[in-house]
């Protein structure tokens, strides 16, 4: 049977990094957490299940999540965040395919965001990730905050089941990390110097929320999936309007 090392990346998630790590037992053969200096008590909750625990410094998203890997002895790699958790029908299918998982270098699953009240069945779902992978045949890529699994040969295969994300508990969470997060997502568009116009927090943002309630019918997703779309237009729209701000300042 194959072996695989779980890795996680970690910093003050002492309220849901339990349920993650408990997810996990019976299915992975070790437990890799790197985590960003906790100043609460997520290393201690961590220690009773992931024997392997480094400290470091946040580097970024993909750079934290490519150095859990490397820490690795297995060559397979399940990644989960501390706020995601493997739900049961997830788990069978992992477990069914440890005998054979020579027939892909990657597999994708879908993701199911619980959203402060309720679960999101349309406008984030599924959400597919690679999220277990050959360490030899890919790596995290992306742009930061966004990281995904780049896979070099593009033989992915499917699991059936969820990966169960318990995202924002209130809307105050989900602005402040709309904030955080529209602030690396920033930084990397100036660092590509990628080309944003004046309509771009516009066109970009009207987009996403078009794409999310209409296209993905999240409005049968009720208020919850209102309230995802339109948190999800400011996300874009703040984001590019920050470039725009820093850009100016530079030319002044």
């Amino acid at each position: 049977m194959i072996k695989i090392s779980a890795c996680v990346i970690s910093f003050n998630e002492e309220k849901k990094i339990e349920d993650c790590l408990k997810s996990l037992a019976g299915i992975v053969d070790e437990i890799i957490l790197i985590d960003s200096e906790s100043t609460d008590l997520t290393v201690d909750i961590a220690s009773s299940y992931a024997p392997h625990i480094y400290h470091q410094k946040f580097l970024g998203h993909i750079e934290q999540k490519n150095l859990a890997v490397s820490k690795a002895k297995h060559d397979w790699i399940l990644s989960l965040d501390c706020d995601e958790r493997l739900s049961d029908e997830l788990r069978t299918s992992i477990l069914k395919i440890k005998d054979g998982l020579g027939g892909y270098d990657a597999y994708k699953m879908a993701r199911k965001t619980y959203y402060i009240y309720r679960w999101l069945n349309h406008c984030w779902y599924p959400d597919m990730k690679v999220r277990l992978f050959n360490k030899h045949q890919a790596k995290w890529g992306g742009a930061n905050p966004h990281d995904k699994v780049l896979v070099s040969t593009g033989n992915i295969g499917r699991l059936r089941g969820d990966i169960l994300h318990y995202s924002f508990d209130t809307v105050s969470s989900h602005i402040q990390t709309l904030d955080k997060f529209s602030e690396i997502g920033a930084s990397e568009i100036i660092k590509g110097n990628k080309k944003v116009s004046i309509l771009s927090p516009f066109t970009r943002g009207f987009w996403i929320f078009f794409r999310m309630y209409f296209l993905k019918k999240g409005f049968l997703d009720g208020f919850a999936g209102l309230l995802a779309s339109v948190l999800s237009l400011v996300h874009v729209f703040v984001k590019y309007s920050k470039v725009l701000v820093l850009r100016g300042k530079r030319k002044l």
